[in-house]
């Protein structure tokens, strides 16, 4: 079993910036990726980023490149997820995922998720 604990969420005004953490622990795997979806009310969860156990492979969704990054440290078993110039459209719960999926952007390749952790975003 593996456990994924994000942190760091909460409001920030446009233009603002935050890092989540994601914090895994149990039995993680060098073949696993690590990944960040989020979902707005009333909408679908949605693929944002993902990075590979090594962390030389990353995956975004092609509309937040440039503000978001990812990043990991295996010594802390933590991935991160750095955001800047935030947006209202930002505004949603942010789940930390693992998996060994092959396709790393569907909700599917992963095999266990986080709680979610909450980011507003002011006008």
């Amino acid at each position: 079993q593996v456990q994924l604990v994000e942190s760091g969420g909460g409001l920030v005004q446009a233009g603002g910036s935050l890092r989540l953490s994601c914090a895994a622990s149990g039995r993680t795997s060098s073949s696993s990726r690590m990944g960040w979806f989020r979902q707005a009310p009333g909408k679908e969860r949605e693929f944002v980023v993902a990075i590979s156990w090594s962390g030389l492979s990353t995956w975004y969704a092609d509309s937040l490149k440039g503000r978001f990054t990812i990043s990991r440290d295996n010594a802390k078993n933590t991935v991160y997820l750095q955001m800047i110039s935030l947006k209202p459209e930002d505004t949603a719960v942010y789940y930390c995922a693992l998996g060994y999926g092959s396709i790393p952007y569907i909700k599917s390749a992963y095999d266990y998720w986080g709680q979610g952790t909450q980011v507003t975003v002011s006008s």
